[in-house]
């Protein structure tokens, strides 16, 4: 058996006895050595409610794998805690951390010529990161998402992190007492687990789920609840039994299973940084994927769930309802979904979803029927114009209006946005352009979640546009545009605006525009030097040097 494995076969007519040295100081016995090595990519961590909740699932993988027949080693991965970081200059590192990740799911499996890997993470850039890595290794691999919190309760209102955001705004502005604003922020998170609504977290784990690389219905459950450590468990179990039928992630993560992905991210309205990590995801899988892909998939699935961060409920909610399969079931009966895929199950989707009704039970609304959607398109919608010719991402859920044109209010740093939204500079009808936050020039393309939660918190949330090249929170909703390609540190017209231009958000007509002549736009163009890089060294500085732009998932290799 040994020789159908990584870990112990013959190099060079050579056996690795070091190998089997090495691996005794640590308990091997003789019979182990005939057993597949399987990697735990451990993402605990004391640091968030994300992440503080893995150790027992990571403990029960372990036993599960010795039950199975194989040798687990764990190790540990890092994460970045954006709930935190918010706001500040810590949240440059958020999205750098994804490639930490992969790094070094990367490099402790493949050092360690481990035969299979099961990554484990909680906070957002946790699964992209662990996606990643798997993708570029290729050996038989599983997903387990830490878990969602449950919501906190104030008033009858269930609370989650992005509560306390918008609570900043509603209290600047005089709509809250001070004592509802740290009632706010004592009970919103009342334990461990992801944040709660179809934030990036929970987006990630649901589109990790469909395109068949986790369990069915792991995605939705909760951290403290005992179904999400059986879960680890059998997550473990199928592993083993992929290592042992040589089933891999290039076997599961096709252009197909990439499609049910991103359905399933528009069926759930989830958040605009799956745009940004599928395209990363493709990237390491070699699997050709652009964003006029999402776009084509968004003009034929509806948002069919009732979910925050512009809907009413939150994950928990939606696995009481059916979970990601009743989602995946709907979309598969009426023609949106790949039913033949693989998955990590060794079953295609269509089995898997075999016992699950075609329709959600009528005795909740989280989860619409086809015939009567949220909307009836996907709100992520891919918009281009002179302001973004290589495209960007806008949010169009919960608005009464797609469309904009408003005088542009230009801040170089989000920093300086946020002090003018909190010093009532903001009115209706602007339109607030947030640059140099791109991948390279932030460098790490910070979330913008304060800036349009103090928005939403002073009711401007329909009334202003946020223009910006870094991202949202999937927390975010609004009149919102993200991503925007070129960036500004590139050159792109984003850094060409100027105080009081004309700009045009049409999702109706997926346009952006800056409303110049093209002759004072080159003659802008022409005057434009690129400022010096704000990081030279260190992480920050290498990841500015390598990152590419954010239409291609600001990838680094």
């Amino acid at each position: 058996m040994a020789d159908k494995f990584r870990s112990f076969t013959i190099t060079h007519g050579v056996p690795r006895s070091p190998n089997r040295s090495m691996l005794r100081a640590i308990g091997y016995q003789d019979a182990d050595f005939e057993k597949p090595i399987v990697g735990i990519a451990n993402g605990h961590s004391t640091m968030n409610p994300c992440n503080a909740g893995i150790q027992p699932l990571a403990d029960a993988a372990d036993k599960a794998a010795r039950e199975a027949g194989a040798m687990p080693q764990m190790f540990g991965t890092i994460t970045v805690t954006d709930g935190i970081s918010m706001g500040t200059e810590g949240m440059k590192y958020s999205l750098v951390s994804r490639e930490v990740i992969a790094d070094a799911i990367e490099t402790a499996t493949q050092s360690q010529f481990m035969d299979g890997v099961l990554a484990i993470g909680g906070c957002d850039k946790n699964l992209p990161g662990a996606m990643i890595g798997i993708c570029r290794m290729n050996v038989p691999a599983i997903c387990v998402y830490g878990g969602t919190i449950k919501p906190g309760k104030h008033k009858g209102q269930d609370l989650q992190i992005v509560s306390v955001f918008e609570s900043v705004g509603s209290f600047t502005a005089g709509k809250m007492s001070k004592e509802d604003f740290e009632c706010i922020e004592r009970k919103a998170l009342p334990g461990v687990g992801a944040c709660g609504g179809m934030y990036t977290a929970n987006t990630m784990s649901s589109s990790v789920e469909a395109v068949g690389m986790s369990l069915p219905f792991s995605s939705t459950m909760a951290a403290e609840d005992d179904e999400k450590r059986e879960s680890a468990a059998e997550s473990m179990r199928v592993l083993v039994d992929a290592v042992r039928k040589d089933l891999k992630p290039s076997d599961i993560i096709t252009k197909k299973s990439i499609e049910n992905a991103i359905a399933v991210i528009m069926a759930t309205g989830g958040s605009t940084n799956g745009v940004l990590h599928w395209l990363a995801i493709a990237h390491a899988a070699g699997v050709p994927w652009t964003l006029d892909d999402f776009e084509r998939v968004r003009q034929k699935v509806p948002v069919l769930c009732d979910l925050k961060p512009s809907g009413k409920y939150v994950a928990v909610d939606l696995h009481k309802a059916g979970g990601i399969p009743q989602v995946m079931k709907m979309l598969l009966v009426n023609g949106a979904l790949h039913g033949d895929c693989m998955t990590i199950t060794g079953k295609t989707v269509a089995e898997n979803l075999a016992n699950v009704p075609n329709e959600p039970r009528a005795d909740q609304d989280v989860i619409r029927p086809w015939s009567n959607p949220m909307y009836k398109e996907g709100h992520l919608a891919i918009l281009r114009g002179n302001l973004a010719v290589d495209g960007c991402v806008a949010k169009i859920t919960g608005l009464k209006s797609p469309a904009i044109t408003g005088p542009a209010r230009v801040f170089d740093s989000e920093p300086l946005a946020m002090d003018a939204i909190l010093s009532d500079s903001i009115k209706a009808g602007d339109v607030v352009i947030i640059r140099y936050e791109g991948p390279k020039g932030g460098p790490g393309m910070r979330e913008m979640l304060a800036p349009s939660a103090a928005l939403i918190g002073k009711g401007l949330g329909e009334s202003v546009g946020l223009v910006t090249d870094g991202r949202f929170s999937g927390g975010t909703w609004g009149m919102v545009v993200g991503h925007v390609t070129p960036e500004a540190f590139e050159g792109g017209t984003i850094a060409l605006v100027k105080e009081g231009d004309s700009i045009t958000i049409d999702s109706r007509k997926r346009l952006i525009q800056l409303n110049v002549d093209e002759a004072e736009i080159a003659k802008r163009r022409a005057a434009w030097k690129q400022p010096e890089a704000k990081y030279k060294t260190g992480v920050l500085g290498k990841y500015a040097k390598l990152v590419g732009t954010a239409s291609k998932g600001a990838v680094t290799d």
